[in-house]
């Protein structure tokens, strides 16, 4: 029987507590922030079903809208944490705030078009005529808080980067009780109704990147960085964003066609994907939190010039999300008779749901390759790969998906297409990571 070096445990349980340490409280602050969403649905929706109807269609604009931009804090991690790991703090704090006015300078510009044109969003989602009033009036009045919504997004990646993970953490579970004592006291106690829940939002969301913004001008200061924008700053952080904009508009694309691939099968499987793709959604958090520690990892071991300690951070990471994988898959198996009947009594949807439930937990170990390995390459800056490899994967997933209807393939079939395009986002990952060509070392790529 052979024993490991103890050089390699050791290595691997420093692997594994720097995993662990960054991973859950980026977990915590990751599944904080849709509760703002359902403690704004349950407390509007006691005020009628117009309301409710007219909330969701607005939030279903603002999180899409909001979700194209995850790229400020994406970017804005990888390019700190190399600044960190090459010991350079000043250069690493002025990195992250050129991130930030990056933030202020889209989110002024989101404003500036959703304010005019939201009663054509609203008609373009398909509110009733009773929702409508309600959907434009929040969406308008939730409008306001895009450009601190972007800051808390870039302020998030600029403390990912300085391995940092537990001060979003704290300001995520904050906003969400601030947010929902603001609605309760809004809408009811000032008696504003729909409006109410909208400002109390933007009010949570101003106060969010007001704590950030402190945290960062503290460090700042502390650093002798400078505060003001830089243009060139500012144009490079855009231009790292681009291809993870590109990437991000790909994998959005793939899950509305999935989506409306399962709506042409019928009311039942629409439904049941609608409790699968929650489900989904819940587990890619857990796999993102590794994600996220792999962006912060990889980038300051690239930073430092460390190839060695980066690839085996990423081969831990890798070990790590095949494991987690595996657990969720389980876990999915295991609670499935008491997940489904939480969302319906239909025994039809059930029927629908559960082959795709088992679908769903036996690609999980794919999907913790495809979360972690998007995360290393996301912290060495290979954002241009990420976003040709997601192309591929949207053009495979495409014809496939869209041929299930003719083909009298149903539910199982839909997420048996989302499996395979997780399958050829493993393979392109793979084929990159084993390739060496995402390493760059350096504190800039």
């Amino acid at each position: 029987m052979t024993h490991a070096p103890a050089t390699t445990r050791a290595t691997r349980r420093q692997h594994d507590r720097e995993i662990v340490a960054l991973a859950v409280p980026a977990f915590g602050a990751l599944v904080a922030e849709p509760l703002f969403v359902m403690a704004d649905s349950a407390i509007v929706g006691h005020l009628g079903t117009a309301q409710l109807a007219g909330l969701g269609v607005a939030s279903a604009l603002l999180m899409t809208g909001v979700s194209i931009f995850v790229f400020l804090a994406y970017a804005t991690t990888a390019a700190v944490a190399r600044r960190v790991g090459a010991d350079d703090l000043p250069a690493a704090i002025r990195q992250g705030m050129d991130g930030i006015w990056l933030a202020l300078l889209l989110g002024a510009a989101v404003v500036a078009v959703v304010l005019p044109t939201a009663p054509a969003l609203v008609e373009l989602f398909g509110a009733s005529d009773t929702a409508a009033p309600y959907a434009i009036t929040y969406l308008r009045i939730s409008s306001l808080g895009i450009p601190a919504m972007l800051v808390v997004l870039a302020s998030t990646g600029v403390l990912r980067g300085l391995q940092d993970t537990k001060t979003p953490l704290y300001v995520a579970v904050g906003g969400f009780v601030a947010n929902a004592a603001l609605n309760v006291g809004l809408v009811y106690g000032a008696d504003l109704g729909i409006a109410g829940s909208a400002w109390g939002t933007v009010i949570a969301q101003f106060g969010m990147a007001a704590v950030y913004l402190v945290v960062v001008v503290r460090g700042a200061r502390a650093h002798g960085a400078s505060l003001r924008p830089d243009a060139a700053g500012i144009r490079a952080s855009a231009q790292a964003g681009v291809p993870l904009l590109v990437r991000t508009l790909s994998l959005r694309t793939i899950l509305m066609i999935a989506t409306a691939v399962a709506a042409r099968l019928g009311d039942a499987d629409i439904a049941a994907h609608q409790i699968i793709l929650s489900l989904w959604s819940l587990l890619a958090f857990a796999l993102d939190a590794i994600a996220i520690a792999g962006q912060a990892i990889i980038g300051r071991y690239l930073g430092a010039g460390d190839v060695q300690g980066a690839r085996e951070a990423c081969r831990r990471m890798v070990q790590w999300g095949i494991a987690v994988g595996v657990i969720l898959g389980l876990a999915v198996v295991a609670a499935r008779p008491v997940f489904l009947p939480l969302f319906t009594s239909d025994s039809v949807v059930k029927d629908a749901a559960l082959p795709a439930l088992l679908v769903v937990a036996l690609a999980q170990p794919i999907c913790g390759i495809v979360f972690v390995l998007d995360g290393v390459l996301m912290g060495a800056g290979d954002g241009p790969y990420l976003a040709w490899a997601m192309i591929v994967t949207l053009a495979i997933f495409t014809p496939v998906a869209l041929l299930i209807p003719a083909l009298g393939g149903g539910l199982t079939a839909v997420w048996g297409a989302m499996t395979l395009m997780m399958a050829v986002r493993m393979l392109t990952l793979w084929l990159r990571s084993r390739s060496g060509r995402w390493i760059v070392t350096g504190a800039t790529r």
